[in-house]
């Protein structure tokens, strides 16, 4: 072997992928670094009887992952001044290996003698389960290349480094940005092993699946577009529509207090988004700035809960900027513009307003409400089911409360307000039973029971759980905090207090906001 560095992949995960010539390298006499130890083809190392170090532990050291990559980069550099080293990664080397990239770059920056050698990568395992020939277009992505998963649907993606559940998480709600939450695709584990799994899957089910480790992947098929269609806005010789508290009625558009100018707004973004504007707002994409509209929303309910007026000024303001932005990045890459939103939405009121727009009559609110199910229901024929169209991926609470809403509909329901009570304590007691038994399995569904018929209950009071709850969750910060102050006015430090004298304060919190 020459002086420098040999790079070699370990294949997909069986042995038996292992090349005669990597094998022979492994067992030349150099330094046998792994990138990673954890990979099922180091058994067979082991028996081989070839010694090796890894770097495993220099991923609990550093801060990120580049910051872990170009540490073990450097460790290699360094001991190819010394000796020969046989640098080993699992799969292919030339397969979404960014050390490899890196060494590269910086071997040949240092004079260091670089050489790869040819392997098979999950990939060519992953065409034979899927039946699919990368000719056709493939693109491969990390799970953390969130720009690259906003293109999803577009053409066939595989991604990689999908290594744990929270990761799964963060692909599934980038995914979501720009696929159905019910959106088809593959999950990959352990290709080449005797319990290798190729599983079709809905979107939503992805983070939820029991093993997810370095061996998964995930193939997402190209996705069949949906293409937005124009429609004209509503206009009557330049009026616009505006509504009071007695009934509604057509007002001159000059009228200041419903008419809005939208371009000073879209002129900003235009400015920020364009060459030599913001560096900061010309790198992002939907999926980078997702949260700040989910953000954005919660302080506008905030506002509405606290009848901070001027509070929910500021916040819808922050929300329509959102808006813009988004559309500004749509009409950049010609999928739609902030003209085809507002058409859109102002075609579907107009169409689902047939009392206002038409010459349907109603006697009240019960018949609009009735009248703009039916229409719904007529505009999204595909669903056949009494509860198609919730979204798997709501938050749990919200979820719980549509599936009740919905199977109401149809007569599926208690008569009155004292059965669903009665419904709570019998799950309450169910949970009691599960808790007395020790059973974490029982326990969970049992809770969960009990979560979902209070929900229900929620329903039949005319609350919603998801606005009550997250008042709740404001009224803890808020009596925390109060709790928190008097600790901190007393010099003392919280294992001085007792729970008692905490409970105290806790007290005087819930007297204070009445109070106030």
């Amino acid at each position: 072997m020459e002086k420098g560095i040999t790079v070699v992949g370990l294949g997909p995960g069986s042995a038996g992928h292992l090349s005669l010539e990597t094998m022979a390298v492994l067992k030349s006499g150099g330094k046998v670094i792994l990138r990673t130890a954890v990979h099922p083809t180091v058994k067979e190392l082991e028996r081989s009887g070839i010694k090796f170090t890894s770097c495993d532990a220099v991923y609990e050291q550093e801060a990120s992952f580049e910051d872990v990559y170009q540490k073990i980069v450097a460790s290699i550099l360094q001991d190819a001044k010394e000796q020969e080293v046989v640098y080993a990664v699992p799969g292919s080397p030339l397969v979404a290996e960014r050390t490899v990239v890196l060494l590269r770059e910086q071997a040949a920056a240092a004079g260091v003698p670089l050489k790869i050698l040819p392997a098979m990568s999950f990939l060519d395992l992953a065409y034979v389960d899927l039946g699919i020939d990368p000719i056709a277009g493939l693109r491969i992505v990390d799970a953390h290349d969130f720009d690259a998963l906003a293109d999803a649907g577009k053409y066939p993606l595989m991604i990689t480094q999908v290594y744990s559940q929270l990761v799964a998480s963060d692909v599934k709600i980038n995914l979501m940005e720009v696929l159905a939450d019910e959106a088809q695709l593959y999950f990959l584990r352990n290709l080449g092993l005797p319990d290798e799994e190729c599983l079709p899957l809905k979107l939503y089910e992805l983070d939820r699946q029991p093993h997810i480790d370095h061996l998964t992947s995930v193939f997402i098929p190209a996705q069949e577009q949906t293409v937005v269609q124009h429609v004209n806005a509503l206009q009557e010789e330049e009026k616009t529509l505006c509504f009071d508290d007695d009934d509604d009625f057509y007002c001159d558009i000059e009228d200041f207090r419903y008419d809005a100018e939208l371009l000073p707004l879209t002129e900003v973004m235009r400015k920020l988004r364009e060459p030599g504007g913001c560096p900061w707002d010309r790198e992002q994409t939907h999926s980078s700035i997702r949260r700040n509209m989910i953000e954005e929303v919660y302080e506008f309910l905030e506002a509405v809960d606290n009848h901070d007026f001027k509070g929910m000024e500021e916040e819808l303001g922050d929300i329509l900027m959102q808006v813009v932005f988004h559309a500004h990045m749509a009409a950049d890459a010609n999928l739609f513009s902030l003209q085809d939103v507002i058409d859109g939405v102002t075609e579907k009121l107009t169409r689902r307003h047939p009392h206002v727009f038409g010459s349907r009559k109603v006697s009240g609110s019960d018949e609009v409400i009735k009248n703009w199910e039916a229409i719904k229901l007529e505009e999204k024929k595909e669903r056949t089911h009494v509860l198609d169209g919730i979204s798997p991926g709501l938050p749990a609470l919200m979820r719980a409360y549509k599936l009740h809403s919905k199977a109401s509909k149809v007569g599926f329901d208690w008569p009155d307000t004292a059965g669903v009570w009665e419904k709570v304590l019998e799950e309450l007691h169910e949970l009691e039973e599960a808790v007395a038994g020790g059973s974490l399995k029982e326990m969970e569904h049992e809770l969960g029971d009990l979560l979902f018929i209070l929900s229900g209950y929620a329903r039949h009071i005319g609350l919603e759980p998801e606005t009550a709850l997250n008042a709740a969750n404001n009224r803890f910060i808020k009596r925390f905090g109060y709790v928190e102050k008097k600790v901190q006015v007393s010099k003392k430090t919280w294992q001085d207090f007792s729970l008692a004298e905490l409970d105290a304060f806790w007290e005087l919190a819930k007297d204070f906001e009445k109070n106030n």
